[in-house]
């Protein structure tokens, strides 16, 4: 199966979800990884060149990013292909490809089949890399000229400051919700993340209210992450946030409510004050780690 990754960069260095897929597109069979130059993201150019170069690929494989699902769905439409979006999984069957993606919210995970050729965009974090992976070599193309019919001013990546690593692509995530009480009291998630070596998230809730920044929202409205481990502080687990980070692979809960939905899809649980709990949480890390 010839398949084609679509790659993409911040800054001139590879994503980790490029370097994911990949990995793992490897086993598809013949692998190209290309990527179009420039750092300014235009829809109809980038479609264009991404579908002309990947045109006789039996699969393309491209990032369940912002930029990335607009692309992959625009090459799609372009090629006829067909298309599915925000995958888990992937595995070629019978000349068929069966693709696992979650849906309603995250209240089911499906089993989509596809005929090949198709377009699929893959979850940050789906897949793991492997330790000591080399980057790919990478076949830079040109963009398209831009449709003169079309106006595209430009589109923007809110850079994240600080040291944290993006959402997007962190390994680890401590969350905090309404029951932290107020702005005032983010320090304690702040300090959980940096002993925990994490990015900081919020539900939609604390975000409204304006405690946290949008760019840090977990959510079906925010990012969907798939982090190694994912901390959810005073987080009840509405729907809407549970779409967002239902993927990870160990969740572990704080909430004082016994009845809390968070609970019901955490591997572990504590019941108690936050207040209470994560500073001795945190002291505890730090001791294990040798950073207190």
């Amino acid at each position: 199966m010839k398949t084609v990754v679509v790659a993409e960069r911040t800054r001139g260095a590879l994503r980790r979800v490029s370097l994911e897929i990949a990995a793992k597109a490897s086993s598809f069979g013949d692998t190209e990884v290309i990527a179009v130059k420039g750092d300014r993201y235009s829809p109809m150019a980038w479609s264009s060149a991404v579908a002309e170069k990947a045109k006789d690929a039996d699969l393309i494989l491209v990032g369940a990013t912002p930029s990335g699902r607009d692309l992959g769905a625009r090459v799609a439409a372009k090629l006829g292909r067909a298309y599915a979006a925000d995958c888990t999984d992937l595995a070629a069957k019978d000349g068929a490809l069966e693709a696992k993606r979650p849906m309603y919210a995250g209240k089911i995970r499906a089993t989509v089949k596809l005929p090949s050729p198709a377009v699929i965009s893959i979850r940050p974090g789906a897949w793991t890399l492997p330790a000591g992976t080399a980057a790919p070599q990478v076949t830079e193309i040109d963009p398209a000229a831009d449709d003169p019919r079309i106006t595209f001013d430009r589109f923007e990546a809110t850079a994240s400051g600080g040291k944290r690593v993006s959402l997007a692509e962190a390994r680890a995530i401590v969350s905090g919700g309404r029951g932290l009480k107020g702005p005032e009291n983010w320090k304690i998630v702040e300090e959980l993340a940096d002993a925990l070596g994490a990015a900081i998230g919020a539900s939609r809730a604390v975000t409204d209210a304006g405690w946290r920044p949008n760019e840090e929202q977990v959510g079906q409205t925010g990012k969907t992450v798939t982090p190694d481990l994912y901390v959810a502080l005073g987080i009840s687990g509405a729907i809407q946030h549970l779409a967002g980070m239902t993927s990870s692979k160990v969740i572990v809960a704080v909430n004082k409510d016994p009845d809390a939905d968070i609970f019901k899809i955490a591997d572990y649980g504590v019941v108690g004050d936050l207040f209470e709990f994560v500073p001795a949480f945190t002291e505890a890390v730090k001791k294990v780690k040798g950073t207190n």
